[in-house]
């Protein structure tokens, strides 16, 4: 939802629950394992497998989409067991299972496996951990501890890869080396999670309903459904970050060091994840979402326009900077949106309604770079985040976002 104004002091990283640190360690661990390979998979399923660029944008669409629509099932299932820990146990083992998966793959099917068992997994754990931060945050420290959740998470996803890199460097570029030492920190975030975090507990209701029925839906407020339109058209906006990585290595980057693009852009993500996720606790939501859209319109324009690896670098900074502005935002507005006892079935009905927008933008952007190149693919973005901003705007106008004290009476 958007807020219009907020009273609460400024929160310090001291005032946020241990548990959503744990949490925060936890997919830290975690993306180190993923983005050693995903900062190089597009290069070895192009290169060494001879997979076409429009068949990687297909598959990372399905990939991305498929943990966006389990999330439905799994938030759900969270909501109607009352339980949300065993199912992020789950999901961060099914991640962790993936990992050998591409370095004995041959050809684009054990990869296809390996991605969609990975994305299936993050499906499972996404939307129950995500509603478990907002079990066991305030309700005034939400946007700061999903930004720090979200900052811990980038720091494992510019570690990740740099961790690639210095392996291909040693291994002289062996990618299937790299992708068997990627599962060791997939296992310790397992570990972690299963030891390291208690659940609160909770007061199961006596009758038991589907939590995805379409009485219980309904439950949800006109807020919620509003953040759940804006986030679907906005998505539209963002196809995957393998794009990126084929960015790079088209304007000549040598195979090595291509991660290091996604390392920059991790940095500044983590760098401006909890700081922007604080602000969100005391800012309009509207206008924070509203200049995220057009720092990404930003940076999908400087790499249509790329000219050079400097340039290719601020766009690549400016897509940082965005990530950090409006990842951390959209989960609070969620949260902030929604009934607690549904918290996982709004998680995971957001993430659907995202996901099948990621399958189309991934989609079209790989078709677009095959058929008219890598331009076409960025300006397409740019068109998507004009559309984001009318949309904003027309919604605003409309008054058709309640204010946040509004939302805050019904927790």
């Amino acid at each position: 939802m958007i807020k219009t104004s907020h009273t609460a002091p400024s929160a310090g990283a001291g005032q946020i629950p241990a548990g959503v640190w744990t949490l925060g360690f936890v997919s830290l661990l975690m993306d180190v394992s993923s983005e050693m390979i995903h900062s190089l998979l597009p290069m070895f399923m192009v290169t060494t497998l001879g997979i076409s660029v429009a068949a990687v944008g297909l598959l990372e669409g399905l990939a991305e989409s498929t943990a966006l629509v389990v999330k439905v099932f799994s938030g759900a299932l969270s909501d109607y067991l009352g339980r949300r820990k065993g199912l992020a146990v789950l999901g961060y083992a099914l991640g962790a299972l993936s990992k050998p998966l591409f370095a004995l793959s041959s050809g684009l099917g054990l990869v296809a496996t390996g991605r969609l068992l990975d994305r299936f997994g993050k499906g499972i754990r996404g939307a129950p951990r995500d509603a478990l931060i907002a079990d066991i945050t305030p309700q005034h420290l939400l946007g700061a501890a999903f930004g720090l959740r979200q900052s811990l998470d980038s720091v494992g996803a510019f570690v990740g890869p740099l961790i690639g890199v210095a392996l291909m460097l040693l291994w002289a570029d062996h990618f299937r080396a790299v992708f068997w030492v990627a599962a060791v920190p997939g296992w310790l975030a397992v570990a972690l999670l299963v030891v390291g975090l208690r659940e609160p507990r909770h007061e199961r209701p006596q009758r038991r309903s589907n939590p995805i029925s379409r009485a219980t839906i309904r439950r949800l407020p006109r807020a919620y459904w509003w953040v759940v339109g804006l986030g679907a058209v906005f998505t539209l906006s963002r196809f995957s970050e393998a794009f990126l990585v084929l960015r790079a290595q088209q304007d000549g980057i040598p195979i090595a060091f291509v991660p290091l693009l996604l390392v920059a852009m991790n940095v500044i993500y983590a760098a401006c994840a909890y700081p922007f996720g604080r602000l969100s606790d005391r800012v309009p939501h509207a206008a924070l979402l509203g200049m995220g859209i057009v720092v990404l319109l930003a940076a999908d324009l400087v790499l249509a326009r790329n000219t050079g690896w400097a340039a290719l670098f601020v766009g690549v900074a400016l897509w940082g900077v965005h990530m950090g502005m409006t990842q951390g935002l959209l989960a609070a507005m969620v949260a902030d949106a929604s009934p607690a006892e549904l918290r996982g079935t709004a998680f995971g009905v957001f993430n659907l309604a995202s996901g099948v927008a990621m399958l189309v933008a991934s989609t079209v952007a790989g078709v677009l770079w095959q058929g008219w190149g890598a331009a076409s693919t960025f300006y397409a973005g740019a068109l998507f985040c004009l559309v984001s901003l009318a949309a904003l705007a027309y919604q605003r106008a409309r008054g058709a976002a309640p204010r946040s004290d509004d939302a805050a009476s019904r927790h």
